[in-house]
């Protein structure tokens, strides 16, 4: 048996069914198993960064382990965008790539580039292997580590003559056989007694989640219901509950709701229990004090890096959200064993402090008469269109903020927003991956035109493995959050941000994929759209529209319309 079929054994032992990537001298061993390994499927791409993506978005969906491949040198650098974007995401990718034969290493060998030191900052591991008899320990080890505790992406490369080499060996050393991911530690039971101790004698309180809240969100409904306390997400974690939650305010962060903002202002005391998320950012709405003010703040996350980072953090609990808010409850349960109720609560006991527990400030409104045709009617019409289950994965652009603050959420895992590490492209890429995931559910990913030109092209792959995906991309011939941030930090816009008008509905029909081109709101015809998911194979939705308003992003607005000013 040689190495190459040896690894790929030992990825299918442990779930693994796509490899992701592109095929090249230094990896053809790996690819050349893959004839008689029907079981893994290669998924080729157009470019190893929308490869990174796409495997990033196949882990969250699955909970299991992707893998990507690249060739040496340029291969390798092309992927350390993707696994930039997993050890973000804190997602188990393992990144395979080749390098130049043993024997040619430091001779300037064609594509001869050592990268695990270049992954090594970006991985939770980085090797290349210099022998037959390192092979096996380092992919299984890496396969673990990937999915233990906090997961994140890992990194083996593998000289191609090590890959055609025969085993001397079993494919996997029996003390390694028995290696498998190990769970993120527990939690101490003083931080869990605290935390039942905080949260049960707080008069009022504020429930915040991140993404972190994924695997967690019925424990998360449990304690609001119990602590009649609101719930409110980050712009990263819209989509994990539907809109009409009872308690749900909304998100808190870029482009959130006004309404959770206010509140946040308005009731500074009491306690906050935050839930899976690292406070970065665009979650808090540009580090706003208000979020946790003057409140007792009890926080749950799996990573301990996350706790008082920016913010305090009176209690932290470090574990996995569903666990420590199973033992969270039980405690409330025991020990105040009378549900709370708010003072001056109406026949809504979800209703926070006064705050009306209306549809979102999001929902679409008068002012948008039915032949408006901008950002936000798009985006709504567009929503009443399609299944109440589609998932929609987001792209970085203009239309994002409008996406976050508008749109509505009808059932639960329904957007994948890439707010944190925000790569352009990231929603084209990912849309496949969760597709490959799911293929009953309807996926729709919004993008821009910017966003297309770096990897639009990954459609052919789409087309290549007949994936129903549908493409909405918003083309204004403009890098348009470059574009307005820089009408709000500088009073002006340069003319490079922007572009000849492309027809990208054209660009789509001269790769044999089906598309259309909207340039008024009448456009927009649910039949196609509908037709379109029933049928096999991707298609192209251009909106046509260059949109003066300035985005809801905001704090985001304030922060920058004030920049460099007194």
């Amino acid at each position: 048996m040689r190495v190459a079929r040896a690894v790929l054994d030992c990825l299918w032992e442990h779930g693994v069914q796509y490899i992701v990537g592109i095929p090249a001298g230094s990896v053809n061993a790996i690819f050349d198993e893959l004839y008689d390994l029907p079981k893994i499927q290669p998924i080729v791409v157009k470019h190893e960064g929308a490869a990174g993506y796409m495997a990033a978005a196949y882990a969250k969906a699955t909970g299991g382990l992707a893998v990507c491949i690249g060739s040496s040198g340029p291969g390798a650098t092309n992927l350390v965008t993707g696994a930039a974007n997993a050890l973000r995401e804190q997602l188990p990718v393992l990144f395979i790539t080749g390098h130049v034969p043993v024997s040619t290493q430091g001779l300037n060998a064609s594509q001869e580039l050592r990268v695990d030191p270049v992954f090594s900052p970006i991985t939770k591991s980085s090797v290349t292997v210099q022998s037959t008899a390192q092979v096996m320990p380092a992919i299984v080890e890496a396969i673990a580590l990937a999915q233990s505790g906090v997961p994140g992406p890992v990194h083996v490369a593998i000289p191609i003559d090590i890959q055609l080499a025969e085993c001397p060996q079993p494919p996997v050393p029996e003390s390694l056989k028995a290696c498998v991911r190990t769970p993120v530690r527990a939690a101490t039971a003083k931080s869990l007694d605290d935390a039942v101790e905080v949260l049960g004698q707080a008069r009022h309180g504020v429930i915040f989640i991140g993404q972190g809240a994924r695997d967690a969100l019925d424990e998360v409904l449990e304690i609001a219901s119990r602590l009649a306390w609101p719930i409110l997400c980050s712009a990263q974690a819209k989509g994990l509950l539907p809109t009409s939650t009872p308690g749900f305010l909304g998100v808190f962060g870029f482009a959130g709701d006004e309404r959770c903002v206010a509140f946040m202002r308005e009731h500074t005391d009491g306690a906050i229990l935050i839930v899976g998320s690292s406070l970065g950012e665009t979650a808090t709405n540009n580090y706003n004090p208000c979020l946790t003010g003057s409140r007792q703040v009890v926080q749950i996350d799996r990573d301990e890096t996350v706790f008082g980072r920016k913010y305090p953090c009176h209690v932290p609990v470090c574990e996995d959200a569903a666990t420590s808010l199973r033992t969270i409850l039980q405690g409330l349960t025991k020990r105040f064993p009378v549900a709370k109720a708010i003072p001056g609560e109406t026949a809504n006991r979800h209703e926070p402090l006064g705050i009306e527990m209306t549809a979102p400030a999001s929902a679409p409104s008068g002012e948008h008469g039915p032949d408006r045709y901008d950002t936000q009617r798009v985006l709504l019409r567009l929503q009443s269109l399609l299944p109440r289950d589609t998932r929609y994965t987001v792209d970085i652009g203009e239309f994002m903020s409008y996406v976050i603050h508008h749109m509505q959420v009808y059932t639960r895992d329904s957007f994948e927003i890439n707010v944190h590490f925000g790569p352009m492209g990231v929603g084209i890429a990912s849309a496949i991956g969760w597709k490959l995931a799911d293929q009953d559910r309807p996926v729709v990913s919004i993008t821009g035109d910017g966003c297309f030109f770096m990897h639009g092209m990954e459609l052919l792959t789409a087309k290549e493995h007949n994936l129903s995906v549908i493409w909405v991309v918003f083309n204004n011939a403009r890098l348009g959050m470059v574009h307005q941030g820089h009408r709000l930090q500088y009073g002006r816009s340069h003319a490079c941000f922007t572009q000849a008008p492309v027809n990208i509905a054209k660009m789509a029909t001269a790769m044999g994929i089906r598309s259309a081109r909207v340039e008024a709101i009448a456009d927009l015809d649910g039949t196609l759209l509908e037709t379109w998911l029933a049928t096999p194979g991707p298609a192209v939705l251009e909106i046509a529209l260059v949109d003066e308003s300035i985005p809801p992003m905001g704090d985001r607005v304030k922060f920058l319309s004030s920049f460099g000013h007194e």
